[in-house]
């Protein structure tokens, strides 16, 4: 996406991406190019399409940019437009009739003053009646934007707003990916990781032209599905530390005492879920760990902590521990297994001893094999 300049080489780049919209479609490049020829604007219109309505016969109509690819999807759309855009600065919005194009020169001043990503924030604005569904309203949007604000520390009130603005230069940083309606989160999320500078400003939204093709559930749970993805502190490591200690203090409870709970005297069986709820808990801190390797070593994320993580826990260090925990619980089971023998081979009670042994045999071998892991996933691509 390296832009060469010419004397005709457009300022700004206005992307529609369009699937089945006749309905909105002349509406919205009607009032655009009104808003172009208005504000002289250097500017063109890109038209991308995966229609099978006469969205594209309107489309050249007007006389715009069409870009036909048959690929379904939100995010692809954005990035076939993304791939033909000329323009120093990429504005984005629907193209059924939600939008207020007269929105675009306000936009491009905000990236002008030194902003590189312009969010319009409907929340901020007015809503006008039929434009947005109760439940998205008052449920989806404002749970999606609380996450995004959860889980990465985001200053924004409407995370699913479909006009955005964007400096070129900028663009080219955030290496999207994202095939479907969460382009729109994959989008901020990788601005904030940037640290890109982002500003919201209110906008209206008006009701939709055509039938709407959006998926309530499907497509929120895609969202949170992917601010997860993204957010391994959330996703594995909270819930794994919480499994871990819970594990790892009832199995020292069951096995020091017999507690009593109403009445009931629990003696060690419960030792078994205790180890259960450890060695999870253990490998989602695990998976966390990858997850944030990755990150730093293949998508660009600066971390001080990782940093000062691999000056120690290196993989001989992080395997010793793990042999370590291997040895600790073979040495247990050498000692029931002794005990056995000494017997006569007859039944014994050493069922607590023989949870912990299996226990620490695990862990070891978790230890072990995720230092391989992580090793693994540290190796850089030569440049």
């Amino acid at each position: 996406m390296n832009l060469r300049k010419t004397k005709d080489t457009p300022e700004i780049s206005i992307i529609l991406p369009c699937r089945n919209e006749e309905a909105g479609l002349g509406h919205c490049l009607k009032q655009i190019k009104e808003v172009i020829k208005k504000h002289q604007l250097s500017a063109e219109i890109i038209v991308s399409d995966s229609s099978s309505d006469d969205s594209p016969n309107i489309a050249r109509r007007y006389g715009v940019r069409l870009i036909q690819h048959n690929k379904e999807g939100y995010g692809t759309a954005c990035l076939e437009g993304f791939s033909y855009a000329r323009g120093e600065y990429i504005f984005i919005a629907d193209a059924d009739g939600t939008y207020d194009f007269n929105e675009i020169p306000g936009f491009i001043a905000h990236l002008k003053s030194g902003y590189d990503l312009v969010l319009g924030n409907r929340m901020g604005g007015k809503i006008f009646p039929g434009a947005m569904p109760w439940h998205h309203k008052h449920l989806g949007n404002p749970i999606l934007s609380y996450f995004l604000r959860l889980f990465f520390r985001a200053k924004i009130n409407d995370s699913q707003t479909g006009m955005r603005a964007i400096k070129r230069e900028s663009l080219n940083r955030l290496n999207l990916q994202a095939g479907g309606t969460e382009f729109n989160s994959e989008m901020l999320i990788k601005s904030f990781k940037n640290n890109l500078k982002i500003k919201e400003i209110p906008i209206h939204y008006y009701p939709r032209m055509g039938k709407s093709k959006l998926r309530s559930f499907r497509d929120g749970w895609r969202h949170l599905r992917f601010m997860l993805l993204y957010s391994p502190l959330y996703l594995f490591f909270l819930l794994g530390l919480i499994l871990f200690f819970l594990g790892f203090g009832s199995m020292i409870l069951f096995y020091l005492m017999d507690p009593e709970i109403f009445g009931i005297v629990l003696y060690f069986h419960p030792m078994f879920l205790s180890s259960l709820l450890l060695i999870v808990g253990y490998q989602l801190m695990l998976f966390a760990l990858f997850a944030k390797v990755y990150a730093v070593n293949h998508l660009g994320e600066k971390s001080l902590f990782m940093l000062k993580f691999f000056r120690f826990f290196t993989l001989e260090r992080t395997s010793f521990g793990g042999g370590l925990l291997i040895l600790a619980g073979l040495a247990i089971a050498v000692l029931i297994f002794s005990s056995w023998i000494k017997s006569g081979f007859a039944s014994l009670n050493e069922a607590p001893n023989f949870i912990l042994s299996l226990t620490l045999l695990v862990l070891g071998a978790q230890t072990i094999f995720s230092a391989f892991m992580i090793s693994i996933l540290s190796i850089k691509k030569g440049k």
